[in-house]
């Protein structure tokens, strides 16, 4: 039976057909096939999704548009309303009413046969999700930031390479034009050589006070929700507040890292590697839950000679996205827009001989023709670890105001045990980061 028969064919009953003693589902995922992962252009990929709150659907949407090259089969949420919200969406696609819904991840990833998984969650879950799709060997499309401390950010990288899955990280703005011609220009030295860099994110959420404690909805597993962190009363925060609480992320700095730090790195030929020191202040809540810092100002030095300041926007001159100030003017890049110190900058072309970065133009393609050919994605996970890497260093070097001195080769601070302890946070018993 040839492989395209057998998964798209063959088996069209909506639960289950028997062959011989063995009942075999309706979808079957290529690694059941006995192909490795690897899948013909004429085969969909079987996905689900674990996290299915707005940034979740969203990226379900994305890869639904791919007309019939995802085939959505099974999602798990802790909320019921977004279970019920992502299986509609995905049943609709499908024209039937198959999708399955989980509540904890551990048996959806215990009981799917997938080529792949989409995974969208509060940073805190990253550590430990991640790994866990990892281990089940299922390629992954995952948000940024791609980890709440550099430990958790660790284990994923482990756990990816370990399996040789294919990870593809939701900073977008590679698969962007804008972001990729200014990358590109700076690579191949259009401003000259890059003196410093200047990154600018949002500014800080400058929300002040406690929520009070409500009611658990109905529909909300809240353990679940809280998993590793500290047990708290609920107060309303688990779809979009918990952004301002450093229990379950860094507010803005690390929210935004992912993206404009990620993209300065890729212009300054700085994305597999590290800074070597970093410095800087904060400026955090005096009182109420939210304690993310709503002002930021770190510098970070490279053994190569280069200094990236990283600053909520409105400290900045070019305020928000990537700028580079080489020898021979700038170019700064945001969403929506490109700029430079001399406008003719923008309109050269890169040559044939020249250095190319990675192109994409869509984000979500890229990942499935990358489950397809086994070749690295756009955002490897590597690359979204060392982006990330930077805010967290500099959200260590704010918290304990000292500066930091970092080897970026065995990934470890140097000779300072209080920052040292920063590196990682205790998960909450019976949760644990699994071994590499």
């Amino acid at each position: 039976m040839s492989v395209k028969s057998s998964r798209r064919d063959f088996f069209k009953q909506s639960s289950s057909v028997v062959l011989g003693a063995i009942v075999l589902p309706s979808i079957i995922p290529s690694t059941a096939l006995g192909m490795g992962g690897k899948l013909p252009p004429s085969d969909r990929i079987v996905m689900g999704a674990i996290g299915v709150g707005s940034q979740g659907k969203s990226n379900m949407r994305d890869f639904l548009k791919l007309k019939n090259q995802v085939q959505f089969v099974a999602v798990c949420d802790v909320d019921k309303n977004h279970q019920t919200e992502a299986k509609l969406l995905a049943d609709k696609a499908n024209l039937n009413n198959d999708c399955r819904i989980y509540d904890d991840y551990r048996e959806f990833l215990a009981k799917e046969k997938l080529d792949a998984v989409s995974i969208a969650l509060p940073d805190h879950w990253h550590g430990i999700i991640y790994s866990a799709a990892a281990n089940k060997k299922l390629d992954v499309y995952g948000e940024k930031p791609i980890c709440r401390t550099i430990k958790d950010g660790q284990t994923i990288v482990g756990s990816v390479k370990k399996n040789n899955i294919i990870w593809q990280t939701g900073s977008w703005q590679r698969s962007q034009a804008n972001f990729h011609h200014a990358a590109e220009l700076v690579f191949n030295g259009r401003i000259g050589k890059i003196k410093t860099i200047e990154v600018g994110l949002p500014d800080g959420n400058n929300v002040i006070g406690t929520p009070p404690i409500k009611d658990i909805p109905k529909v909300l597993n809240w353990e679940m929700w809280l998993g590793p962190a500290l047990k708290v009363p609920y107060r309303g925060i688990s779809h979009w507040d918990w952004r301002w609480i450093l229990d379950y992320s860094g507010g803005q700095l690390t929210d935004w890292a992912g993206h404009h730090i990620d993209i300065a790195n890729w212009g300054a030929g700085l994305e597999r590697t590290g800074p070597v020191e970093i410095s800087g202040t904060g400026v955090y809540p005096r009182e109420g839950l939210y304690n993310v810092p709503i002002e930021y100002d770190f510098l970070c030095k490279y053994a190569n000679g280069i200094e990236m300041r990283v600053a909520n926007q409105s400290r900045l001159v070019h305020g928000s996205g990537a700028t580079w100030y080489g020898e021979k003017g700038w170019i700064n890049v945001d969403r929506g827009r490109i700029s430079a110190s001399d406008p003719k900058i923008l309109l050269e072309v890169i040559g044939n001989n020249e250095k190319r970065l990675y192109k994409s133009d869509n984000h979500w393609q890229n990942f499935i023709d990358c489950v397809r050919s086994r070749k690295e994605t756009i955002a490897p996970v590597e690359v979204a670890f060392r982006a990330i890497s930077v805010a967290l260093l500099g959200e260590i070097a704010m918290t304990t105001g000292q500066k930091i001195h970092w080897d970026p080769k065995k990934e470890e601070i140097i000779g300072n045990p209080r920052a040292s302890r920063l590196l990682s946070r205790p998960y909450r018993q019976p949760w644990t980061l699994p071994t590499i």
